[in-house]
């Protein structure tokens, strides 16, 4: 059982002890601090809450309300809905934050609470080291009964987020028509169900939906990964369609699927995205140290700079702000396209990636095979908890240092056919190893070269 508190929110399994797990004390502690660190500062007494498809969503949502209405703040609660959802209607209701209630890709017993600011964007990181201080001080006041807040169901915000996806100069919804595609969406029994359909309905498709009953009962490991999707595979197969889509439970990761059955791969999602947004508007691409150097290639052979972030949405939103990045994102399938709004929005890059699809007159496998093959390793190697982290990468640094590297997060080291990232977990005394390259094998080597390299400093295996 666990409880993890961050600067971005408080994620934790359901049930147990308070301050070991996500209970309801929990959940009433955080949103007090954040609505009571929300008027301290002076925003509108207003939030948007939604939440994602998991059983235990209106247990939280009910709890959120009733505090945020006890500290007189008023509710605009979507109910089911997405995450990019959420963070359209707080600037469109002039509220001064949101609240989304997801545990994103973890397992079914998880869930989460995620602030928003009043942009609709991810708190920074001061604002979240600010309402953990609160949380931790616990000193709220809560209001008198003249001064409660008010409670209202907002309807029509997926229809709204349909909309403006549909509006956007990268999405030719009558070019998506006229190819009739058949598209097999697994909803993960989440709040997809809700969202893809009428999206696939407004671009002309046949939607197939595979656990298509959003009661939150996942009806496999909800994190988009291969060893997840081979009842997708399968069904794209089976049902001859053009697409297979996968989304996590709260809409904003995004994996698809070939007509063939094979997957186009995660990370080659905003690739794709991106390649078409920059030929219609050449410009500047952003994604973290971790994801894939595909998109690199992809940006710079548009003319455009491409720029890394340090790993986190609220990271990769900051630097496409800094450089004015035209499309940005990350690697496990998020895409975020500025025009629309600064977070990652499965809904968006569907629609893109189908008018691009469009556009091409080509099967999926065909695009795919246009970008250039990198293969990627996930690895960790485990420390004892009296390691100097820090020293250890310095010490690495100094290793590598005739090779380009970044310390923006972590160390990252770029050799000529690929690249090592080594970031610290916050969770876990563990150092997270991605490496890249052309080939399975090199991208393997690279992560033994640094795990052979830490073992040599340390004097120790990990």
């Amino acid at each position: 059982m666990t409880l993890i508190k961050s600067i971005s929110g408080i994620r934790g399994t359901i049930g147990g002890k308070a301050g070991d797990n996500l209970t309801p004390q929990d959940v009433v502690e955080c949103t007090a601090a954040f609505g009571y660190w929300l008027l301290e500062n002076g925003a509108a007494p207003k939030v948007v809450i939604g939440r994602d498809g998991r059983i235990s969503g209106p247990l939280v949502s009910q709890l959120v309300t009733s505090t945020l209405i006890g500290l007189g703040i008023d509710v605009v609660d979507l109910g089911p809905s997405t995450t990019p959802t959420v963070e359209m209607a707080v600037p469109e209701e002039k509220a001064g934050a949101g609240i989304i209630i997801t545990a994103s890709h973890n397992p079914a017993n998880w869930n989460a609470l995620k602030f928003l600011n009043h942009k609709g964007e991810f708190i920074s990181q001061a604002d979240g080291e600010a309402l953990l201080r609160y949380l931790e001080d616990g000193n709220i006041e809560y209001a008198a009964v003249e001064r409660l807040g008010t409670y209202q169901q907002a309807e029509g915000y997926l229809e709204y987020h349909i909309e403006k996806i549909l509006a956007l100069p990268y999405v030719d919804a009558d070019a998506v028509r006229q190819q009739g595609y058949k598209v097999v969406v697994d909803c993960i029994n989440s709040t997809g169900a809700l969202a893809l359909p009428p999206l696939l309905e407004a671009l002309g498709c046949e939607a197939v939906l595979l656990n298509g009953t959003p009661n939150g009962h996942f009806a496999h490991n909800p994190e988009p990964l291969p060893q997840h999707l081979a009842e997708l595979c399968q069904m794209v197969k089976r049902e001859q369609a053009a697409l297979g889509v996968a989304v996590d439970p709260d809409v904003d990761r995004l994996a698809l699927v070939c007509e063939d059955g094979q997957l186009f791969g995660e990370e080659y999602t905003l690739v794709a995205v991106a390649d078409y947004i920059l030929q219609q508007r050449p410009g500047n691409a952003v994604s973290n140290l971790s994801s894939t150097r595909a998109l690199r290639d992809v940006t710079r052979r548009h003319g455009g700079q491409y720029y890394a972030s340090a790993v986190g949405e609220v990271n990769v939103v900051e630097q496409m702000k800094a450089v004015d990045a035209v499309i940005g994102g990350e690697g496990n399938g998020g895409v975020i396209v500025p025009g629309l709004h600064y977070g990652r929005d499965a809904l968006a890059g569907l629609a893109i990636f189908l008018t691009y699809l469009a556009s091409t007159g080509q099967p999926a496998s065909a695009l795919r095979s246009t970008y250039p093959n990198y293969y990627m390793v996930k690895d960790k190697a485990a420390l004892r908890p009296e390691i100097d982290v820090g020293r250890l990468l310095e010490q690495l640094e100094k290793r590598y240092k005739h090779e380009e590297y970044s310390t923006i997060d972590g160390l990252k080291i770029d050799f000529e056919h690929g690249w090592v990232h080594l970031r610290k977990s916050n969770t876990e005394p563990i150092i997270r190893i991605y490496s890249e390259s052309n080939s399975p094998e090199s991208a393997q080597q690279l992560a033994g070269q640094m795990k052979a390299a830490m073992e040599e400093i340390l004097g120790q295996e990990v």
